[in-house]
């Protein structure tokens, strides 16, 4: 298969197939209609029959080439396999144009320190679970790395200690490295600020630079109410000491934090988040 896509791939090549789906043509034809020398439709021919996909007969003192129409099905449905699959999670690629749209509008408005300063975020949710549960969710480390990261990072250490002064540390690693080769691509690093157990936790988070630096400060204030389907949980987010260098991470709070509040929806009543199902949903 690796084989024929390469035949195909070259442009000469190409027009001759293109041709051959009209008639069988001996080399001489091929080569006037093509435009090509004769020696060079010869060699193109010669790969394409390599590949499987003509076949050739001696006629008289000409060589006529004909194109096997089933060697280019097989290729169609590799090629519509791969289409129907990547239509089927067109979701992602949405999500992956988003992003980078809003990393070209906030690079363009990143032209100050502070230029993102007292921006606010606010998120909310009725989760199907008790507050208690919902509580573990936002301070057990286990759980806790279940959730906080949107779906292409994958938490490598969490801590959020649910008192005043508590440590609040988060560090992801790409979702899908397996391997653990590429190591830790963010980290995050903050102090709790204060707590009413089980009903309010507020601390602030800073993401790291890769030179060490700090993106930005994040004030976030999660607020527990009990509502008729559960738990209503609300997120609010306020930057400060905003840097230059930040503008991918803000470009990225929005989706990421839907994302991850999905993954928190999943992960209290243990079903798909609705990220994935609409992701799984057929085209």
């Amino acid at each position: 298969m690796h084989e024929r896509l390469e035949a195909l791939g070259e442009p000469a090549r190409l027009r001759i197939v293109r041709l051959l789906t009209e008639r069988p043509l001996s080399v001489g034809v091929i080569a006037e209609r093509t435009g090509l020398r004769q020696p060079q439709a010869t060699k193109h021919l010669q790969r394409l029959e390599r590949a499987g996909l003509v076949v050739s007969r001696r006629s008289a003192n000409r060589r006529v080439y004909a194109l096997e129409p089933e060697p280019l099905r097989e290729l169609a449905a590799l090629l519509t396999g791969l289409a129907d699959t990547a239509e089927a999670h067109r979701g992602g690629r949405e999500t992956f144009e988003a992003y980078f749209a809003a990393v070209e509008a906030e690079t363009r408005a990143a032209d100050r320190a502070r230029w993102a300063d007292e921006r606010t975020f606010v998120f909310d949710r009725v989760l199907r679970a008790s507050r208690a549960t919902v509580w573990s969710h936002l301070t057990e480390p286990d759980l806790l790395a279940r959730w906080w990261a949107p779906n292409d990072l994958t938490v490598t250490e969490a801590a959020l200690e649910p008192r005043p002064g508590g440590r609040a540390v988060l560090a992801y690693r790409d979702a899908a490295d397996t391997s653990g080769v590429d190591g830790t691509v963010g980290r995050a690093e903050g102090v709790v600020d204060e707590v009413a157990e089980g009903e309010r936790i507020v601390l602030r988070l800073s993401p790291l630079l890769p030179d060490g630096g700090t993106a930005f400060t994040g004030h976030y204030e999660f607020t527990l109410s009990d509502t008729e389907g559960g738990t209503g949980l609300a997120v609010r987010l306020r930057i400060t000491d905003s840097a230059v260098a930040s503008a991918e991470f803000v470009a990225g709070i929005e989706i990421g934090w839907n994302q991850s509040l999905d993954k928190l929806t999943a992960a209290v009543t243990g079903g798909a988040s609705p990220q994935q199902d609409r992701e799984e949903e057929p085209s």
